[in-house]
């Protein structure tokens, strides 16, 4: 997964520099200036978690149009991004590289402007080898940045139109399974997310949003609502991999304000500290009610964290953050079965 960072980053930086080119006076986008301000910082995409992914989704990309005057390297992209989507989750794809493949063969009749004779040995690449069979992350990305601009060339080739007289013959009816899911595990996303949210006063979940661990039948009763009720096991680990059930589910609906509180009390409660500490324990307590857990420890680094000194300079008694962190991972051990 290592190799993905740098495509990760470009993501971040290209949806980051479009939130940044909105024009804040446009009254659509002052109805959503809160969360313009909050997605246009790099720091929230360390650590970013379903719910916020679901704000950009509601907040931000009603208001990102495609690129001025470009709208077939939108198309392009939505293609390429479609099959990088796939090949991360494990999706057949065959459809789209085959649109692919045929958006390509078709840029070899324009091999007289000079843009495309630039690329003429990368497109004989696609398609005479396996490129594409052996590609992952990085060669899909190098084919999109390659060849986006050059699809308005072939804007006229796809916009013919032809009359045609003739009479449909059936000669045999067959269903075939759809060899892009991406909008059945879409469904499956949001039926599941939809459940978890309004379901928090059912036992389990309840469990999860109070801090009270969970034991076995606890987790055979999420595996019967997540596998069964609301769909396959299959769904759930293509959407969201190997992440445990009651982590998902405590990501979603976030760490009970007392419960939090409460697992911080000793520390709240110590009439000891100064007034840096309190800030940085209060700092995770609102970080953990947020996101449910704090796994990487890194973001802890930075702001707002950060924002009264580092750890060391903080808690000069190790053994006082030692107990803190004791207190961050029993928060997270008790959203996972023992």
């Amino acid at each position: 997964m290592q190799d993905l960072i740098p495509f990760r980053d470009g993501l971040i930086t290209e949806l980051i520099d479009k939130i940044g080119e909105l024009n804040r006076d446009n009254f659509a986008v002052r109805q959503h200036i809160f969360y313009v301000d909050l997605f246009n910082k790099k720091e929230i995409y360390i650590t970013l978690t379903l719910e916020q992914r679901d704000l950009i989704k509601e907040h931000i990309l009603p208001l990102l149009g495609p690129e001025k005057d470009n709208f077939s390297a939108s198309r392009f992209d939505v293609l390429m991004y479609g099959i990088e989507l796939a090949y991360i989750t494990g999706i057949n794809f065959k459809r789209a590289k085959k649109d692919l493949l045929k958006k390509a063969e078709a840029l070899t009749k324009y091999g007289t402007i000079p843009a495309v004779l630039a690329q003429k040995d990368f497109i004989e690449t696609l398609l005479q080898t396996d490129y594409i069979d052996n590609g992952g992350i990085n060669e899909f990305e190098t084919i999109r940045l390659k060849l986006r601009d050059l699809m308005q060339y072939l804007e006229k080739e796809e916009g013919k139109h032809y009359d045609t007289n003739f009479k449909d013959s059936i000669f045999e009816a067959k269903e075939n399974p759809p060899e892009y899911d991406t909008k059945d595990l879409e469904n499956y996303r949001k039926k599941a997310e939809h459940y978890i949210r309004e379901n928090q006063k059912n036992p389990v979940i309840n469990k999860l949003k109070t801090n009270k661990p969970l034991n076995s039948h606890d987790v055979k009763e999420l595996e019967r609502i997540l596998w069964s009720e609301l769909g396959t096991k299959e769904q759930y680990y293509k959407e969201y991999g190997d992440m445990p059930l009651g982590e998902l589910v405590r990501s979603i609906v976030g760490l009970d304000m007392h419960a939090a509180k409460e697992a911080f009390a000793i520390f709240l409660d110590n009439t000891n500290l100064d007034t840096r500490q309190i800030y940085f324990i209060n700092t995770i307590i609102e970080y953990i009610i947020k996101n449910g857990m704090l796994k990487d420890l890194k973001v802890l680094q930075s702001s707002p964290f950060s924002d009264k000194g580092s750890i060391t300079e903080i808690f000069e008694d190790i053994s006082l953050w030692t107990n803190i962190r004791r207190t961050i991972d029993t928060i997270n051990t008790n959203a996972i079965a023992a």
